[in-house]
């Protein structure tokens, strides 16, 4: 695969994998070299930039008919497009098919979500916060956690560092890993809505297309996206976990915000004022989850 864009791959994030007249999405799950054009040599490699040109791994959500490039380049090979920009990402040929999950099929039980919620008196749902690092985000999920637990509806919040110091605990900071990172959380908070209940996830999720690849694992009005949007130099004065002291010291170079890009939300369900009253953002939360 030759990867044509500025932005490098990243692992976990989803694309639009284009071949012949089928398009489905796909996710990147091993960078297996990269080619050195000048020597020929192959050396190991985690990701690829701008006209890099490697041998990588790729799954996509539903099956598609290829072809080894030798045996047909009109299936043999395929395009990797951006899923919110829509631009050519990388261009690649099939050498082959890998044989795993063939034998993987879904099961349909007989308790299924809508038993669950009808069990619980409640209508699932997920609230996904993003905003920056000290936005008020963890603060939020527990206030409307207490009120949500208060009123008799089961709950469960989706903490970052929380989530980050057990099942995520092998992911670092970059672009890639946080792709990965934010693929975990909506793969998990995908079964706690199967199971009836209503999630908060409060993570930074910075990118854009990260967060919309979230969005699409669920039905229309079970996802909500809130920006928790509060200044850059009000989260630095409160700097609860003593982020933006390390960035500021040099020690913590991909600090949303300061080392690295934070994408607001375009159009997010709900705007929430990080800088203003708890109770006001709890009551709007609340009013998003009657909608």
């Amino acid at each position: 695969m030759v990867w044509t864009a500025e932005e490098p791959l990243r692992h976990g994030r989803s694309y639009l994998l284009l071949a012949g007249s089928r398009t489905v999405p796909a996710v990147v799950t091993t960078v297996r070299d990269r080619l050195d054009v000048v020597s020929g040599k192959q050396f190991a490699a985690r990701t690829l930039g701008l006209n890099d040109i490697g041998t990588v791994e790729l799954t996509t959500d539903t099956p598609i008919c290829l072809d080894s490039y030798g045996t047909c380049r009109e299936t043999g090979s395929f395009l990797l497009v951006d899923r919110v920009g829509k631009e050519t990402m990388a261009a690649g040929m099939v050498r082959h098919a890998l044989r795993r999950g063939r034998n993987v099929v879904p099961h349909a039980y007989t308790v299924n979500r809508d038993a669950r919620q009808r069990l619980k008196g409640q209508r699932a749902k997920v609230l996904w916060l993003t905003g920056l690092p000290g936005a008020g985000k963890s603060t939020i999920a527990n206030a409307l956690e207490r009120r949500l637990h208060a009123l008799g509806l089961h709950t469960y919040v989706l903490d970052g560092d929380n989530v980050r110091s057990g099942l995520n605990k092998d992911l670092g900071f970059t672009p890639e890993d946080r792709a990965e990172n934010v693929r975990r959380v909506a793969e998990l908070t995908r079964i706690l809505l199967d199971a009836g209940l209503i999630v908060i996830v409060a993570l930074v999720s910075p990118f854009r297309t990260d967060r919309a690849v979230a969005k699409s694992l669920f039905q229309p009005g079970d996802f909500a996206e809130v920006w928790v949007n509060t200044p850059a130099e009000m989260c630095a004065r409160r700097d609860p976990k003593g982020l933006y002291a390390q960035a500021k010291a040099g020690t913590l170079p991909n600090l949303t915000g300061l080392g690295q890009v934070y994408e607001p939300p375009e159009h997010p369900d709900l705007v929430v004022d990080g800088a203003g009253s708890l109770d006001d953002a709890t009551d709007e939360l609340c009013a998003l989850l009657r909608d």
